[in-house]
């Protein structure tokens, strides 16, 4: 299946998941086994650090990790059968702020039967390029964020052109294909 952009609610498992459309999450692409999507960090989305809840940065892998799992139109005879999480693993590899746009890329790494393995990478970027994380994420004094470069250290970690931003987790999730109640 050719990979598609798309915008507001593009996949059936959307039009009535009010968790993902208060996150403000934007689908960009979707094909079989993949799914690319993104949102921006609000206030309300931070932890008491000032950083993204880790529950933030999770729900919205799953959101991907939903997308890549289940066709956006099924196929004549799957229409009783939903894929859902069985298991995921979360690492949270650096920290991400107020103002910074996420992009998760989904994809699927192995199908077998009723079940399935996905990767999925958490991007993060600043909305505007050069732009400082909101005063309400900055860290305490004397320390700079984490992941941007001061002037003593220079950034060493552009993303490629591949990469929508600075890595900040990965999630890894185990499928399940069930019968639709």
């Amino acid at each position: 299946m050719a990979e598609t952009t798309l915008s507001g609610p593009t996949h059936q498992i959307l039009e009535n998941d009010y968790a993902s459309e208060w996150m403000g999450i934007e689908v960009l692409a979707i094909s079989d086994g993949h799914a690319t999507i993104r949102m921006t960090l609000r206030q309300e989305m931070l932890n008491g650090f000032g950083m993204a809840h880790g529950g933030m940065i999770f729900a919205f892998g799953d959101t991907a990790f939903a997308l890549a799992c289940n066709p956006a139109v099924q196929a004549p005879g799957e229409e009783n059968s939903i894929t859902v999480a069985s298991g995921v693993d979360i690492n949270f590899l650096k920290p991400a702020f107020r103002g910074q746009v996420l992009t998760a890329v989904a994809d699927r790494r192995s199908s077998a039967g009723r079940s399935g393995l996905y990767d999925i990478q958490i991007f993060a970027t600043d909305a505007q390029p050069g732009a400082a994380p909101a005063t309400s994420a900055q860290p305490p004094a004397g320390r700079p964020p984490a992941g941007r470069p001061t002037p003593a250290q220079p950034n060493t970690a552009q993303p490629s052109s591949a990469q929508p931003g600075e890595l900040i987790a990965e999630f890894r999730g185990r499928s399940r294909t069930i019968p639709k109640k």
